[in-house]
């Protein structure tokens, strides 16, 4: 982890922004950032001398647009964007989250076509590096003219308005500034419009949700492994020659993940000209999963851009022959490329989280299995319920995850007196798809559980030193330092949640660096 990131507009990554967002990393201007910065500033305060009529400078907002501003009035125009856009509702963004919010859009702000001073970028770095963190609720974006209202909330902060989060503590934003050695700031033209019209929400919650699927995706993977193990099936089916000739480059990717991860297993099965292939939640785990791969790849693509991308409105442009500035007005605060995304990613992980209750499912059902493995994973079932009811939860957490797949960037609801007459609702795309992602962490605890217990029970079939694949053997290792055989009926959800914690906290994945991937 680096101890200082520098932002120049065009570097930031998926990677960067969690080492913000989770740690204490500090972050500066690159020297290049900063006289690009200093050009616009200085173009805009030329503009206002010039009394030239430039949107959000001299004139008002949205519907307001034709209505100008007199000179000795900017900086109060500037204010108000802040106070009258800042409200939002809904549950307060957690610390990581508002982090990686600050950081992109000071990364947006970085290129120098936003027209914001120096100093008034150095504060919001500043709150950044000092633990500054304004309370930003997460509803009330329509995703344009990009997260008005959220990055409103957190504006106000740097005028010493609103609330944050300090060392712990709730406090107004001007005492919160004052115990970091902060003062707050008196906006000139044009800044209060860069601080708030942009995509930085979006992309934040965008970004870690991303970072959060890829995690899930490998867990899933190797989720999927065990369970195959618990349930007697074949590798035969992730053969490189079946993918080789339907050729989608992550559905060849998964298979190839998957037999790395069993290989040396000896609780599949082989070739049996009487059970020649398995149920497709095991069959074509590399169809389903390689698929969801290709939406991860997506949204990756698409959050990497839009990291490094000038979102507000307008935007100046210099000529370096010609020394001209001009002004244009455009749209790239837009969230459409991020709301088609983040639905086609939580439809993605919907399915994720469908295919792995349908194999808790088989784990429990006995008809299911063939007998395999005894009813709801219990020895005495009657007296005990085993894990009849960890299905009942993953499949209510996978119902709920169906109805919050319905894509939000279909829809529309125009604003601003119908001059904002076409929205993204981008916000509320990346909020639902980071519930369903949460839904499919329990889900997928719930499956690691029940495929250890599963495999257990099939010790006894194979004998004690029958051994697991290269994969999953240290993830059972793993799970069952936490975890138990459940000999007889329980309180559950400790145990669930444990292994829930395996998942958030990483270390089910780096587990499966070291064995599978050979990283460490």
């Amino acid at each position: 982890m680096d101890p200082v990131i520098e932002l120049d507009g065009k570097s930031l990554t998926i990677e960067r922004v969690l080492e913000v967002a989770i740690g204490q990393v500090q972050v500066r201007l690159s020297a290049e950032a900063l006289l690009k910065v200093e050009r616009a500033a200085k173009a805009v305060e030329k503009m206002l001398a010039n009394g030239e009529i430039v949107y959000g400078v001299t004139t008002g907002f949205g519907a307001f647009k034709d209505r100008i501003i007199s000179p000795d009035q900017v900086e109060n125009l500037q204010r108000n964007i802040i106070i009258s856009h800042a409200v939002g509702t809904g549950d307060i963004f957690d610390i990581p989250t508002t982090r990686a919010i600050m950081l992109i859009r000071a990364n947006t702000l970085s290129h120098g076509h936003s027209g914001i001073r120096p100093s008034t970028l150095q504060l919001l770095l500043e709150m950044l590096n000092r633990g500054v963190h304004p309370r930003i609720p997460e509803k009330g974006s329509l995703g344009a003219s990009g997260d008005l209202a959220p990055l409103a909330h957190m504006a106000l902060v740097m005028i010493g308005e609103g609330e944050a989060l300090y060392q712990g503590e709730i406090l107004s934003g001007s005492e919160a500034l004052r115990r970091a050695g902060l003062k707050p700031i008196v906006l000139a033209a044009k800044e209060g419009l860069a601080l708030t019209n942009g995509t930085s929400v979006m992309c934040a919650t965008g970004s870690l949700a991303v970072a959060k699927a890829e995690q899930l995706s490998r867990a899933a993977d190797v989720a999927g492994c065990m369970s195959l193990e618990a349930l007697h099936g074949t590798v035969l089916a992730f053969d490189e020659r079946i993918h080789a000739v339907r050729p989608h480059p992550r559905q060849i990717e998964c298979a190839s993940f998957l037999r790395k991860t069993l290989e040396g297993s000896q609780f599949t099965r082989l070739h049996d000209p009487t059970n020649v292939q398995d149920a497709y939640t095991l069959r074509c785990i590399p169809q389903v999963h390689g698929a969801v791969r290709d939406a991860i790849a997506y949204a990756r693509w698409v959050m990497e851009i839009e990291l490094n991308a000038v979102t507000d409105n307008p935007l100046i442009f210099f000529d370096d022959e010609s020394g001209e500035v001009t002004v244009l007005s455009g749209g790239n605060f837009h969230g459409e490329p991020i709301a088609i995304s983040m639905d086609y990613l939580c439809i993605a992980i919907t399915e994720l989280g469908n295919i792995s209750e349908r194999r808790i499912m088989r784990l429990t059902d006995g008809a299911s299995n063939a007998q395999v493995l005894p009813p709801f994973l219990t020895r005495d079932g009657g007296l005990n319920s085993g894990f009849m009811i960890t299905q009942y939860t993953a499949a209510a957490l996978a119902t709920e995850n169906k109805v919050l797949s319905h894509p939000a960037s279909v829809d529309n609801i125009p604003t601003s007196a119908n001059v904002e007459d076409h929205v993204s609702m981008g916000n509320t795309a990346c909020l639902k798809t980071r519930q369903v992602l949460l839904n499919v962490e329990h889900i997928l605890a719930i499956e690691l559980m029940a495929a250890a217990q599963g495999i257990d029970f099939r010790r006894e079939v194979q004998g004690s030193e029958a051994k697991l694949g290269k994969g999953t053997a240290p993830i059972y290792e793993l799970i069952r330092k936490s975890v138990p055989f459940i000999s007889r009926d329980v309180i559950m959800y400790p145990f669930i949640n444990a292994v829930k914690l395996l998942i958030q906290d990483g270390q089910i994945d780096r587990v499966i660096q070291e064995s599978v991937d050979g990283r460490s």
